[in-house]
């Protein structure tokens, strides 16, 4: 079969890629044949596998290679049973699979030369591996009890990609540490010229300090008149020199940081224009009509991060055409247009790289993604019923999900959705899905990159310093009784004309009550998503470029950050998610009267914003306080189902502050749950001896205990009642 010549060029590197694939699924099937495997590590394994041929179809798929698509399926075919019911494989089944990687690896070779139209119909090769396929019987009893001397087909070894052809995986899931770039001798001469560069700053460094060391010898002299005058000169002359200093260096910065992407990165397009063709053939495959639109595919990013991203994106998009986008006469029916619209953005913000695709297609039924999960096993019935929405939302990532229940060539293996979360974790990035049966769903992912840097505005309130990308931030203002419009309910801000909602940034972060903002307030007009908010702060603080990086993996959920970066000093600086910031969840949480509410009290920031990750995601609304004393403080004038007390803090202990509560009738009967770092039995008896209804270790609580045990309390506490 030929190729499209647009697709030619990435075939070869398609086959390299494919190449290395076939190696880790290689060693996967080579460990299956080791005797005594458990059945968790079996069905790792087995997960892994899926996985790479899922990918491997996708995206020979996304070539136009249907030859080597089919055979990836057929492969996947093999493997469905066994990995159902966790069964040992056969060694003649690795024989199978490991006969139909050499003959995926050996068209993909040929394809890669121009010689795809010389190739064989694969019909005979497909059969050959279906007929080398041990039946359902064997494959689930005769595990490794095959006949050593059973007849297969010889396995070949797999052919060795020429050096021309060879490049970083764009289908493996796991980073590869020896990948690199190809460079040209203009770009090397390029930051050769900028070392030169810095080794003169550095000799200018060496002048400022001997200078330096000069006016402060001129300072302890014994004649204090004239060495001081001198040593005002030789100051005022190194500051001046040193601001000069400073500007150099940051052009060097600068001119190195685009001469590192001008050898790192390429455009986003490369590895979009197939996926277009790839949208339209599989529309057309399924009966449906359906165009992908992109916007952003001129940015430029790192090469290693776009082939770790094409696969992920090929999941997205056969996911969002298989299940989103309706057939035409059902979507006229529902006053659609007849061709599905997919839109592909791409936005690079400093250092964070968004990626969101949307449809408008019939939307995630949540009921059904809750009724598909409790058929598989994959949650109870009880678990089902406990489950927020977005949380139902969350299972179409899991190992083994899927709403269909038959297999095609698309889906019905529980395979896409989960690889895309692991390999966007794999990169420390973050992946939302947002959904309105009826209306469409839209995927969103926000991904750090090692170059680059950031700008980032940072804000204060009460105590609390965070920061804000100024990406988002439309402007500054100050608060008013002109520009202010107070309601009963909401304040908003009269802002060119239009009214825009006013969110308190303590309130927001559940640090205190909402209260209009006072005279003079600073208010950050923040934008994200075609939404506008006026966020009202204690103070600003300054901006800087900062580069952002991702929070750790415990609390890489938490809805509020987008990550964290690294300030002068070493502290640790917290960056606001913008979407976040412009959603208005706190006033909907508090007129919903069927809402939970919980207080945290806690000295350590990571573990607020841990423990409200967990709590908000079970449909809490949550307010943090960070000592006992302001514990209390909110509890003159709010009302909580539950606390969750740190045991070890340095103002009022949890302990103490329970007994607090303990003596006043309104917070007499609420339940408290005790959080610390020891967890020996004889800490948690005292706690528990002290007043708490529940004593959790951190690391339990990192273990997702906590809101099983919260939920646990209450339900006691409301017993005795």
């Amino acid at each position: 079969m030929s190729v499209d010549p647009m697709l030619q060029s990435l075939v070869a590197g398609f086959s390299g890629e494919a190449q290395e694939v076939c190696q880790k699924v290689t060693l996967d099937l080579l460990e299956l044949e080791r005797e005594g495997i458990d059945n968790e590590a079996l069905a790792k394994v087995y997960t892994r596998l899926a996985r790479h041929l899922h990918t491997l179809k996708g995206s020979a798929a996304s070539l136009g290679l249907q030859d080597l698509s089919s055979i990836a399926h057929k492969l996947e075919d093999a493997l469905a049973p066994l990995r159902k019911d966790i069964t040992p494989m056969p060694r003649s089944m690795v024989d199978m699979l490991l006969h139909g990687l050499d003959l995926f690896l050996l068209r993909a070779q040929a394809h890669a030369e121009g010689r795809g139209d010389s190739l064989p119909d694969p019909t005979a090769a497909l059969a050959q591996l279906v007929a080398e396929a041990p039946a359902p019987e064997e494959a689930a009893g005769g595990a490794h009890h095959a006949p050593e001397a059973a007849a297969h087909a010889p396995v070949k070894a797999a052919p060795a990609a020429a050096p021309s052809q060879a490049a970083p995986s764009t289908l493996a899931d796991d980073s590869d540490a020896d990948a690199g770039w190809r460079v040209a001798a203009h770009q090397v001469t390029a930051l050769m010229r900028e070392v030169e560069r810095l080794r003169e700053f550095r000799m200018r460094l060496e002048d400022r300090l001997r200078d330096i060391s000069k006016a402060v010898e001129l300072l302890t002299a014994r004649e204090l008149l004239a060495p001081t005058a001198r040593a005002r000169a030789v100051l005022a002359s190194v500051n001046a020199g040193v601001r000069s200093d400073g500007h150099e260096a940051s052009d060097i910065v600068d001119s190195l940081e685009e001469g590192l992407k001008s050898i790192t990165t390429r455009p986003v397009r490369t590895i979009l224009e197939p996926l277009q063709r790839m949208v339209r053939d599989l529309s057309r495959q399924l009966g449906k009509q359906a165009r992908l639109s992109v916007v952003g595919a001129e940015v430029s990013l790192d090469r290693r991060l776009l082939e770790k991203l094409k696969g992920a994106m090929v999941h997205l998009l056969r996911n969002a055409v298989d299940h989103g986008i309706e057939m035409p006469d059902e979507r006229e029916r529902s006053g659609k247009h007849h061709e599905g619209a997919l839109t592909l953005r791409v936005e690079q913000q400093g250092n964070i790289l968004v990626m969101e695709l949307s449809d408008d297609g019939r939307g995630i039924d949540v009921a059904q993604v809750r009724a598909s999960a409790e058929r598989k096993g994959l949650i109870t019935s009880d678990e089902g019923a406990r489950m927020h929405e977005s949380q139902v939302r969350d299972l179409i990532f899991r190992p083994g999900f899927s709403t269909r229940t038959d297999v095609t060539d698309t889906s019905g293996r529980g395979v896409g959705l989960d690889a895309v979360r692991s390999a966007v974790e794999s990169m420390q990035g973050r992946i939302e899905v947002v959904s309105t049966k009826g209306s469409g769903t839209r995927f969103m992912m926000t991904i750090p990159m090692e170059l680059g840097s950031s700008p980032v505005l940072t804000v204060r309130a009460i105590d609390t310093t965070v920061g804000l990308p100024m990406l988002a931030v439309e402007s500054t203002q100050l608060a008013s009784k002109d520009n202010l419009r107070i309601g009963r309910l909401k304040t908003q801000l009269d802002y060119n004309g239009q009214l825009v909602p006013v969110v308190d940034l303590g309130a927001r972060m559940g640090l205190r009550a909402s209260a209009p903002p006072s005279e003079g307030a600073p208010l950050i007009i923040v934008q994200s998503g075609g939404k506008r908010m006026a966020l009202a702060v204690d103070a600003v603080v300054g901006d800087r470029d900062l580069v952002i990086r991702p929070l750790p993996a415990e609390v890489r959920d938490v809805p509020a950050y987008q990550g964290a970066a690294i300030l002068s000093r070493g502290e640790l600086l917290l960056i606001l998610r913008p979407g976040w910031v412009v959603t208005e969840a706190a006033p909907a949480a508090v007129a919903m009267p069927q809402s939970r509410r919980a207080l945290v009290v806690d000295d350590s920031l990571t573990a607020r914003a841990l423990h409200r990750a967990m709590l908000e995601a079970g449909g809490f609304t949550v307010h943090l306080a960070a000592s006992g004393a302001r514990a209390l403080e909110r509890l003159q004038t709010e009302t909580y189902d539950v606390i969750i007390c740190d045991l070890e803090m340095e103002e009022m202990n949890g302990t103490e502050l329970i007994a607090k509560l303990r003596t006043q009738p309104d917070t007499s009967n609420v339940p408290v749950i005790l959080v610390s770092a020891n967890d020996s039995a004889g800490a948690r008896a005292r706690g528990l001896s002290a007043g708490a209804d529940g004593y959790l270790s951190k690391r339990e609580c990192a273990a997702g205990r906590l809101l099983t045990e919260v939920l646990d309390v209450m339900s006691r506490r409301g017993a005795r009642a």
